[in-house]
């Protein structure tokens, strides 16, 4: 049987992997070429799971999930809630707004007590770099980064690199702009990571208020001007401001970033005509993305969402189930 390489992302099902040596997934960074392809073809897998009639693949029933966020989210906390479900785990969000870390409690404590509830995965997103590794040391379960600061993102940086799979049927040489607040962005570095594994060709673009000192250790090649970066490029990722993340002090003005360094179809035209456009949400339209780019056919940003949903049932199956499995 004909095989591809692991460096290809186009899958490997002939190649002999060694079970996933991993009790968690704190970032792409823990990952070789062979884990991030398996995960993936896990993934793919997944994906009829989701589109059948019954969405049930039992596989996790009598386990417990925790979904622990400390930082809003939408998209990533129903993915997993969503994923979990359709594996048959028990699955419980705790608000941590109305918990004890809103009355004082530390991180420590706080992964005490739910130690203490005999939880078979946590997943955990905090607005401090390196909290979710913290809590993953005091805990006898799983733990699951679903975004911790300005470090990783890494299902985020699974699901773009499933998507940019299933359009383009490879990564490796694939041409890659990511675009934006590149700063202050985990999915960026997540990102960046695997596609580096995957040997894509990587570029970062955005004002130099907006690249983070080392960027040039990441990406393979750092733009500041839009249609230079975008040139050439199979896949164009746009990313919001984080202005959460940096006091208000990356750019003059909303509508001069905009002109710059927003996606229209002028600056869109410089891609490839067969590009992709992604987005990893929540998109600020008129900012970093013209709404008629979001919407057209070129973007893929729904169905990234529907890839999230298959590789956070393919993580959850692969540290649960699998493990459980391993002799």
């Amino acid at each position: 049987m004909a095989t591809s390489s692991p460096a290809s992302g186009t899958g490997g099902q002939g190649v002999a992997r060694p079970a996933f040596r991993h009790r968690h997934l704190l970032g792409i960074s823990q990952l070789n070429q062979y884990e991030i392809v398996d995960l993936l073809d896990r993934a793919e897998a997944m994906i009829p799971i989701s589109r059948q009639e019954r969405k049930i693949l039992p596989t996790l029933s009598g386990k417990t999930q925790i979904n622990l966020f400390f930082e809003n989210s939408t998209r990533t906390q129903s993915s997993f809630e969503i994923a979990g479900k359709r594996l048959g785990a028990q699955v419980t969000n705790m608000s941590v707004k109305t918990s004890s870390v809103a009355k004082g409690e530390t991180l420590i404590d706080t992964a005490a007590t739910l130690n203490a509830m005999r939880p078979d995965v946590i997943i955990v997103r905090h607005g401090a770099s390196g909290a979710v590794e913290l809590l993953s040391q005091k805990v006898g379960c799983s733990v699951i980064n679903a975004g911790d600061g300005a470090h990783e993102h890494p299902t985020q940086a699974l699901l773009d690199a499933l998507t940019m799979r299933q359009h383009k049927g490879r990564l490796a040489g694939l041409t890659v702009a990511i675009c934006g607040d590149i700063a202050n962005s985990r999915v960026a570095r997540s990102n960046l990571l695997l596609l580096g594994a995957m040997q894509a060709r990587t570029r970062v673009v955005a004002p130099r208020t907006l690249l983070p000192r080392g960027i040039e250790m990441l990406a393979t090649e750092v733009f500041t001007d839009m249609r230079q970066g975008l040139e050439g490029a199979d896949v164009v990722m746009m990313l919001r401001l984080q202005h959460e993340r940096a006091n208000g002090r990356m750019i003059p003005s909303v509508r001069e970033y905009y002109h710059f360094y927003g996606l229209d179809e002028e600056k869109l035209s410089f891609a490839k005509p067969d590009a992709i456009v992604m987005h990893p949400g929540p998109m600020n339209r008129g900012v970093e993305i013209d709404p008629a780019i979001a919407d057209g056919p070129r973007s893929v940003i729904t169905e990234q969402v529907e890839m999230g949903v298959a590789v956070r049932m393919a993580v959850l199956d692969t540290l649960l189930a699998d493990r459980e499995a391993q002799p």
